[in-house]
Formats: structure tokens, C-alpha cells, sequence
């Protein structure tokens, strides 16, 4: 749901080919915060367009290569308004997840590799949150709205929480593992 209504929003502003839209969410780094893969874009694009979604308007020759040029329909506007709609439903962030559901099983991998696994989990985590707030700064510079600011807000608490959650549980679990 998320590369559709990605690659919708952008098909709303002008049509595109597959490439143009995979360099504007890779220039803009919405690839790190949406785990969009370039695969997933195209094979999204060819499943639009088989639903009508979107229509292939035109024809780019590039070389040996022909690239189709994109454009939003009737209903594929209906639709990128009912995923923002059904978006806006969704709790922004969920307790429910794999990470928990493994903590459950911890203790069936050795402590000191349960260790090195979390270090490296607060490692990519606390990563992220350099870029998020490297993120926010620059983009800051060019002017955000008010929805964008508290959204970067909003991302950086809940990665500076679970750094701290991490911490705990790596706390914990070196607790456990003297007793």
C-alpha cells in the first residue's frame, strides 16, 4: 500500500517513467524512512496499470531502451484518496511487533549473542536517528510545514524511545546471564 500510494502522489503531480519516480524518492532519501525498493517500484507501476490505476500515456526512447511514461486515472485518484483516508486511521506507531514477540524466546540463544544482536539492533537505531535529525536539519533549511516539523518530531522521540528500551533490555539480559 505505501509504494502505490508513493508512486501515485508523485504520477499526481505530472506523468512519469519508472526511473524518473525511483531517482525522486532516492534524491529526496524517502527511501529510508519507507523501505521502498527499486523492484518494488516497477513491479507496482505494472500492477496499476493492469488495474487501472494508472495508464502508460506515452513512449521515451532511450537508446535500445523504451520507457512508458505514466499518468494517474480517474481511479487511480479514488484510490490514492481512500489509502490517505484509511492511512489516517492507523496508530502512527503500534507495540505490536516481531522484536517483542522474539523477546519472548530470548533465552533460547545464548546471552552473549542475544547481546551482540541487540548492540548491533542500538547501533542501526541510533544511525537512523542521526539521519532523522540530519534529515530534519536540512530539510528544515528549505522550509518544512508544520505537519512535516512535528512528523520529524514524532520520528525522532519514538527513536530516541526505543534506544532507551534497547539499553534496558540489553541491561537486563547482561543481568540475567550473571545471575
Amino acid at each position: 500500500m505505501t509504494t502505490n500510494m508513493i508512486l501515485l502522489s508523485f504520477l499526481r503531480q505530472r506523468p512519469m517513467h519508472g526511473y524518473e519516480i525511483q531517482q525522486l524518492i532516492q534524491t529526496s532519501r524517502m527511501d529510508v524512512w519507507t523501505n521502498i525498493l527499486s523492484g518494488s517500484i516497477y513491479y507496482a507501476l505494472n500492477k496499476m496499470e493492469s488495474d487501472g490505476l494508472i495508464a502508460a500515456t506515452a513512449e521515451e526512447r532511450t537508446g535500445a531502451r523504451i520507457r512508458k511514461i505514466y499518468s494517474i486515472t480517474t481511479e487511480g485518484e479514488q484510490f490514492f484518496q481512500k489509502m490517505i483516508r484509511e492511512t489516517l486511521t492507523i496508530a502512527p506507531h503500534t507495540p505490536k511487533s516481531d522484536f517483542s514477540l522474539g523477546l519472548l524466546w530470548i533465552d533460547s540463544i545464548p546471552a552473549a549473542e542475544a547481546i551482540t544482536l541487540l548492540e548491533e539492533n542500538l547501533r542501526q537505531v541510533e544511525s537512523s536517528l542521526n539521519q532523522w535529525q540530519l534529515g530534519k536539519q536540512i530539510k528544515g533549511e528549505y522550509g518544512l510545514s508544520l505537519i512535516a516539523v512535528a512528523s520529524f518530531d514524532h520520528a525522532i522521540a519514538q527513536l530516541e524511545q526505543d534506544i532507551t528500551y534497547l539499553k534496558q533490555i540489553i541491561s537486563l539480559v547482561q543481568l540475567n546471564n550473571l545471575q
